[in-house]
């Protein structure tokens, strides 16, 4: 879905001021600190607060000078951050609420298609004020699927859920956005969700969009805050192997070489994204064969950026290790200044990358 935006709205202090063209594949986080207007951008493009400007969706006009569509006509399913369920009505009447108000050709999935997806078989005929934080948002989830819309807005929707409620729900979400066809426009202010979940990312600062890109390229941008908070952290995608892995290692296959992490639950072949902390990643001058480190990967400099705290942030291309490979993945280091000197590291020279396999995580 191509999506196209310009939108200005003035909440006391706050102003939004938001212009993006952007193609809506998978899911997009708009990704932010709290207060930076994400929510607010989100309500304007969902048509529930007012602002001024223009809004298309794939050519259609949801919003001009002279045309303003309500929420219900912009065929969006709209998911809170406490899921907004109907106390009244049963689990099974809040799925099918909007269903029911489709017109048969209109409709998408059928409620048994997502009460399976959803693993809600076990509780439509209870109430919802009986329901989890997770099972509620699940429902919630459904209900927005079954009114069949083109697009999902989800604003913040795991915030309030513990880690491993979250970590069953990610799935859902993925499948939703690759398998069902649906994208999704998703805010957060965790990075570490965005990291799990987000193709691409919208960043906003102070009601304004700073950058929008792919998310594993915003990610390596030294120039944005992503990359200097504490936190940054890059992307490697790949696909799981067990050919010449001994001991209970997962090997990650990546253009142009492979990486050795503790044994993931995932089978052969099966993709894998992995996320490397900056801070977990070391630079030596030569290949050291006398660590515990498992993955050690020839890589050149192509950019760096002194941050806070007297520390350097060090961007780095591996060296493809295979001829024919295709470009190799970028990683970041961060490093201290006393280090960076002693090594006299400098813009495009050639080093060794040592990142531990027991530090990875993936998604």
């Amino acid at each position: 879905m191509k999506f196209s935006a310009s939108l200005r709205l003035r909440r006391g202090t706050f102003d939004l001021a938001a212009d993006f063209d952007i193609k809506l594949t998978g899911i997009t986080a708009l990704f932010g600190a709290t207060g930076s207007g994400k929510t607010s951008l989100l309500r304007a493009l969902a048509g529930i607060e007012r602002a001024t400007g223009h809004i298309s969706a794939d050519g259609a006009e949801w919003q001009n000078d002279r045309l303003f569509l309500p929420p219900h006509r912009r065929a969006i399913g709209y998911i809170f951050q406490e899921a907004d369920l109907f106390p009244h009505l049963s689990v099974r009447e809040n799925l099918v609420f909007g269903y029911k108000r489709r017109a048969p050709l209109e409709r998408r999935f059928h409620p048994a298609e997502l009460t399976d997806l959803l693993g809600l078989e076990n509780l439509l005929p209870g109430r919802v004020s009986g329901l989890s934080g997770g099972e509620r948002q699940l429902v919630a989830l459904g209900r927005a699927l079954l009114s069949s819309p083109r697009i999902l807005f989800m604003d913040e929707p795991l915030a309030a859920l513990d880690r491993d409620t979250k970590a069953r729900i990610y799935p859902l979400l993925l499948r939703i956005a690759e398998r069902m066809g649906i994208p999704i426009l998703y805010v957060s202010h965790s990075l570490d969700e965005v990291a799990r979940l987000a193709d691409q990312m919208v960043l906003m600062s102070d009601g304004k969009i700073m950058a929008t890109g792919a998310t594993g390229a915003m990610l390596t941008r030294l120039d944005l805050s992503l990359a200097q908070s504490p936190e940054a952290e890059v992307l490697i995608s790949g696909f799981a192997s067990n050919a010449d892995v001994a001991g209970p290692l997962t090997a990650v296959v990546f253009p142009g070489g492979k990486f050795l992490t503790h044994a993931l639950p995932v089978a052969p072949g099966e993709n894998v994204r992995l996320r490397i902390a900056a801070s977990d990643v070391s630079l030596a001058l030569t290949h050291r064969t006398d660590s515990s480190i498992l993955n050690i990967f020839p890589a050149q400099i192509m950019e760096m950026r002194d941050l806070p705290q007297n520390l350097v942030l060090v961007k780095l291309r591996f060296l493809a290790q295979t001829p024919s490979a295709e470009e190799s993945p970028v990683v970041l280091a961060r490093i201290t200044k006393h280090s960076a000197s002693a090594l006299n590291l400098q813009h495009g020279q050639q080093v060794f990358a040592q990142i531990k396999g027991a530090a990875v995580l993936w998604s």
